[in-house]
């Protein structure tokens, strides 16, 4: 029985080896071939490269406008990241602590959210009605919009999980609704703020469709469609090409990185009750 324990075991080790050495290939000959010269870098192999470029990122910033691009990608993300948090996080807390029909309703309506894909052709006449077309607040407000169904879900189940008892301490010692969101519960729902955080980021960041429908200019452009227009011009460079991709997956790396265990944990703590 230790035996037949013992193989599975190992089984199961070989094969997530096996299963995490092929997903890193891509990211790995990427990288690797960002740091060639352009005719060792035509195969994408990993043959060592006969001398290492690291002008190819400089050339890649400069040239590619990637300092433009990234802080457009910081506004929009962090734009719509911040309003999405503040709005989700009221609205998961008042739907969960007031069950009534109505709300139960709104809660399930805004939950189909996440299986209903998006109009386009709906969402441009909207924004032209607004006036928000081939502007950043209008692209913030999408998509802080289209990210609420995810959010809301996944902070309702914490918020529940959280003891009404708080609420009901709070509102004896004098506090009023906003007050008891913000100095009480607010605190508390960091677990699954910072995993809704870190979604919506990853999310926001690696967009490409949205921002090619409403954003005329180059001028506002975002990461994903700097890379888009760089590859269009120096295509037979995968040199530059790689080099453009690792700066533009390097902060949702960083990001990543730093708050996967955040995100595991927020994922799961609203399924147990507190």
């Amino acid at each position: 029985m230790a035996k037949k324990r013992f193989l599975t075991q190992l089984a199961n080790n070989v094969f997530i080896c096996i299963v995490s050495i092929i997903m890193f290939v891509p990211p790995l000959l990427i990288l690797f071939n960002s740091v060639k010269p352009k005719s060792d870098a035509a195969s994408m192999n990993f043959a060592w490269p006969s001398s290492w470029e690291f002008s190819n990122y400089s050339f890649v910033i400069e040239i590619g406008n990637l300092m433009q691009s990234f802080m457009n990608s910081m506004f929009y993300t962090v734009g719509a990241v911040g309003l999405n948090i503040l709005f989700c996080t009221m609205a998961a807390f008042v739907l969960s602590r007031r069950k009534t029909r109505v709300n139960n309703f709104m809660y399930f309506f805004i939950v189909l959210g996440i299986a209903m894909p998006v109009n386009h052709i709906s969402l441009i006449k909207i924004m032209q009605m607004l006036q928000l077309m081939n502007s950043g607040i209008g692209l913030i407000l999408i998509y802080a919009a289209l990210q609420v169904p995810f959010s809301v879900f996944l902070i309702y189940g914490f918020v529940s999980s959280v003891p009404r008892t708080l609420d009901e301490a709070a509102i004896i010692d004098g506090c009023g609704s906003f007050g008891l969101f913000f100095k009480v519960i607010f605190p508390l729902l960091k677990p699954v703020v910072v995993t809704v955080m870190l979604l919506n980021f990853l999310v926001v960041w690696n967009e490409f469709i949205l921002p090619l429908y409403f954003l005329n200019s180059s001028e506002l452009w975002p990461m994903t469609l700097a890379v888009f227009n760089f590859f269009g011009r120096y295509d037979s460079s995968w040199n530059l090409v790689s080099a453009n991709i690792v700066l533009t997956s390097l902060p949702v790396v960083i990001a990543y990185i730093l708050g996967q265990k955040y995100i595991v944990a927020g994922m799961t703590a609203g399924s147990v009750k507190g």
